[in-house]
């Protein structure tokens, strides 16, 4: 059976993508949560890690002697692993979109993303108005960021951004926790889809996981100094 490590789901964006991906697809997995006490070398984290990836990090997926580290090298392993599922939207067109869109989330955004870390458990709407007040590049990440959600919601019809659940909701859904969590303004036709995202089993299971956990970290917490 296929293993996924993962990070604390309250914090771990990153581990969010697969382990959503693979719960909402009904693939089977085992599930090995690396509880994070910090990133340095000698970390306990890192120690575990690094016996069974070169990077050290999480996610990381394992199937039989094969590790595969990275979101989307999981997500395309997944992909050509399971192609009855179709992880990827069928229409070419639309599957070229898809994976620019998870492409550019992959390597951009990164003002919101380091302004705004995924914190599931918080409600952080006054930091929120903060730091779009203070940090532009803030606002014109979001902007784009709706931008190509609505363009792919208009041309291919929803509920999800390319009509059926796709690797590309996955790729987003750690962004729509962060829109959440800080109240970040969007538009209604892309509140109505943050809501559909949060309303799927797979990702509503990764939510109540993350309100479960109790731990309080406070390198992953730079507005809060408790829960």
């Amino acid at each position: 059976m296929l293993k996924l490590y993962i990070g604390n789901k309250n914090y771990s964006s990153w581990s969010m993508r697969p382990w959503v991906l693979l719960k909402q697809s009904g693939i089977p997995f085992e599930e090995e949560m690396v509880r994070f006490d910090s990133f340095e070398a000698d970390s306990q984290f890192k120690r575990a890690l690094q016996a069974l990836s070169p990077t050290g990090k999480v996610p990381l997926l394992v199937d039989g002697a094969l590790a595969v580290w990275d979101t989307l090298a999981i997500a395309e392993y997944l992909a050509e692993a399971f192609p009855e599922k179709q992880l990827w939207p069928k229409d070419t067109k639309a599957r070229a979109h898809a994976r620019s869109a998870c492409a550019e989330m992959h390597s951009g955004f990164s003002a919101l993303r380091s302004a705004c870390p995924m914190n599931i458990e918080a409600s952080l709407p006054h930091i929120g108005a903060l730091v779009l007040r203070d940090q532009p590049s803030v606002g014109a990440d979001l902007r784009r960021l709706c931008s190509l959600w609505d363009e792919a919601l208009s041309n291919h019809g929803g509920p999800c951004l390319y009509g059926d659940f796709s690797i590309a909701d996955a790729y987003f859904a750690p962004v729509v926790m962060r829109i959440k969590t800080y109240a970040l303004p969007v538009p209604a036709t892309v509140q109505a889809y943050l809501g559909r995202v949060c309303a799927l089993p797979g990702v509503k299971a990764w939510i109540d996981g993350a309100l479960a956990e109790q731990d309080f970290l406070a390198f992953e917490e730079p507005y809060r100094l408790s829960r």
